[in-house]
């Protein structure tokens, strides 16, 4: 379990957690250089998850785009939504590269709400998946929008296409079970996210319950991500909430 980006520095985070989940990623890519750093200052059993580059999944018009600078013109327009064009095959090249470096097994594939279920990004999911290249990755899943409204559909495709659905537990349970189980929780409230939301000892307890549910049904292994503004403390509570102790 752990955070979803580094809430305070680098070596006090080392000190208490042992596994990340690299948010920075998903703006801009690392230099290879970078990468390699980071992997060798981190202690050598410590675990990154990668989240994907927004280029794959996010098209240019999503405000996302505004912390950097989006390919221009008709290019960009040939990038995200998980469209099968040479241009995004190219991005999940570039990320399954920093994956790599940085000895990653899981990387976030997160869609915007924009991206719904219609056939025609069905098509384009099963067509994006089965023609790349994972080298062992495995890939979590997290649809937005009317897709919850589909859980039948998110179903179907994470067990054709081999991928986690990727939930916030204290909100939906995954229409999915495999051996994996991630969560990137988000805060509860209305909306679908509300990271200035603190958890409760009682939302924590409630997730103890949630996860160990997830045992249940077969999860060997479950990734449990807070994404919230107090995410650093809320994770250690429920750490030692659980008596998980870091190595």
């Amino acid at each position: 379990m752990g955070c979803c980006g580094f809430p305070v520095s680098h070596e006090k985070y080392y000190h208490d957690f042992r596994l990340v989940e690299l948010q920075s990623t998903f703006y801009r890519l690392p230099l290879e250089k970078t990468a390699l750093r980071w992997r060798k200052e981190a202690p050598s059993h410590f675990e990154f998850t990668v989240k994907a580059w927004q280029a794959i999944t996010h098209p240019v018009s999503s405000p996302t785009w505004r912390k950097v600078k989006p390919p221009p013109g008709r290019i960009g327009s040939r990038y995200g939504l998980l469209k099968p064009t040479r241009q995004n095959f190219e991005a999940w090249n570039k990320t399954l590269e920093i994956c790599r470096l940085l000895h990653a097994r899981m990387c976030v594939i997160q869609c915007p709400p924009q991206f719904g279920f219609t056939q025609k990004n069905v098509r384009n999911m099963e067509t994006f998946f089965n023609g790349i290249d994972r080298n062992g990755l495995i890939l979590a899943w997290e649809p937005r929008g009317n897709w919850i409204e589909r859980p039948e559909e998110i179903r179907r495709v994470c067990k054709i296409l081999d991928l986690v659905h990727c939930v916030d537990l204290l909100r939906i349970d995954p229409a999915y079970q495999n051996r994996i189980g991630y969560t990137r929780l988000h805060g509860l409230g209305r909306r679908e996210v509300n990271y200035s939301y603190k958890y409760t000892n009682g939302d924590l307890d409630n997730l103890s319950k949630r996860v160990n549910m997830l045992g249940q049904k077969g999860v060997e292994q479950a990734y449990v991500m807070f994404n919230n503004i107090s995410m650093f403390d809320d994770a250690k509570r429920f750490m030692y909430r659980n008596r998980i102790l870091p190595e």
